[in-house]
């Protein structure tokens, strides 16, 4: 088994683990766009792709969007957003509409890494968006009218939030103001970063005279560090309400493997009989060498393993990294790249 060893060193030997305790600032952003209808009832994109534009946000959370709606020329409005902004676009379907499909989106700067949608009650049926990156994971939706509905949509929504091991954002129109029973719920579990305080100038609807907070931007969790911009965007034409605007600093949850360092106390690797591995805070990491453990009995050393051998070994210990991750300083998780 020495041999073996000599094998997991060569194959670790092919990453370096770069620790980074690095911070991150995200902008995010909710806006209910009207089907691109201002307060004029004039329908244009270009007006709230500038204010999207001037607010430079990271990911955007949109609804009442329409796609190949007639009303609105049968355009792809969040594809269209997107173009002119640079981003990339995810639609969220809820219902058929005049030949086309009326839905939320998310906007962002990075590609997703997987999206889906969950149905949500309604009189009007609701979609709740998720869209996965690298770093976290963001979701908008639009909550229905009768509480009821809203109160059985937060159920659902707990649920998804709570499957994830990344930072769960999410955002949207949730027809609800802050003292409601679906708020206050809500609170129990998750932090809302814009400001929920009763003051006009924190009031999103209506949009000419606002005089109510029922656009939201909330995290599963106390998982950012500070925010450090809570805005409502003084913005009175261009759909019926303001867009709410933040920006926070939370720490990067995933660290890049390139290659192993030299060091591999980095990895707190503890337990020589089981290969075990332990974050620095002493927790047990679900990973383990035994998934190419026989490839490596079939070769007397390292040269000993044929190549096509040494190449399944190596595939599987990527995959499994790809799988599972690690855990190293402040238990933040790693990934392949």
């Amino acid at each position: 088994m020495k041999n073996g060893k000599l094998l997991i060193a060569f194959l670790l030997c092919c990453l370096t683990v770069q620790a980074q305790d690095d911070v991150m600032t995200l902008r995010f952003m909710t806006y209910n766009i009207r089907h691109g209808a201002g307060m004029d009832d004039v329908i244009d994109l270009n007006r709230q792709a500038t204010v999207i534009g001037d607010a430079t946000p990271d990911v955007v959370g949109l609804q009442e969007v329409d796609s190949c709606v007639k009303r609105s020329n049968r355009v792809h409005q969040a594809a269209v957003l997107a173009k002119s902004l640079g981003m990339y676009s995810t639609f969220g379907p809820a219902i058929p509409l005049t030949g086309g499909k009326y839905g939320v989106a998310i906007l962002s700067k990075e590609k997703p890494l997987s999206y889906h949608k969950i149905p949500l009650p309604g009189k009007e049926k609701r979609t709740l968006l998720v869209c996965e990156f690298e770093e976290y994971v963001f979701a908008c939706t639009h909550l229905d009218l009768e509480e009821t509905n809203r109160l059985t949509s937060l159920d659902i929504i707990m649920e998804e939030a709570a499957r994830w091991d990344k930072p769960f954002f999410i955002c949207g129109d949730w027809n609800d103001e802050p003292s409601s029973t679906l708020i206050t719920k809500m609170k129990k579990s998750f932090v809302f970063l814009n400001n929920t305080t009763s003051n006009s100038a924190n009031y999103t609807f209506p949009a000419r005279t606002p005089n109510k907070i029922i656009d939201y931007i909330a995290s599963y969790g106390r998982v950012v560090k500070s925010v450090r911009k809570r805005q409502v965007i003084n913005e009175p034409e261009a759909s019926d309400h303001r867009p709410v605007l933040i920006e926070i600093r939370m720490d990067s949850y995933t660290t890049p493997i390139l290659s192993l360092a030299e060091d591999n106390s980095k990895f707190g690797v503890q337990d020589s009989k089981s290969n075990a591995v332990y974050d620095l805070r002493g927790r047990k990491v679900n990973f383990q060498f035994s998934i190419f453990k026989a490839a490596i009995e079939r070769g007397e050393n390292q040269t000993g393993l044929s190549s096509s051998e040494r190449e399944q070994a190596r595939t599987k210990f990527n995959s499994q990294i790809k799988k599972k991750g690690l855990y190293i300083v402040n238990g933040r998780k790693v990934i392949y790249k």
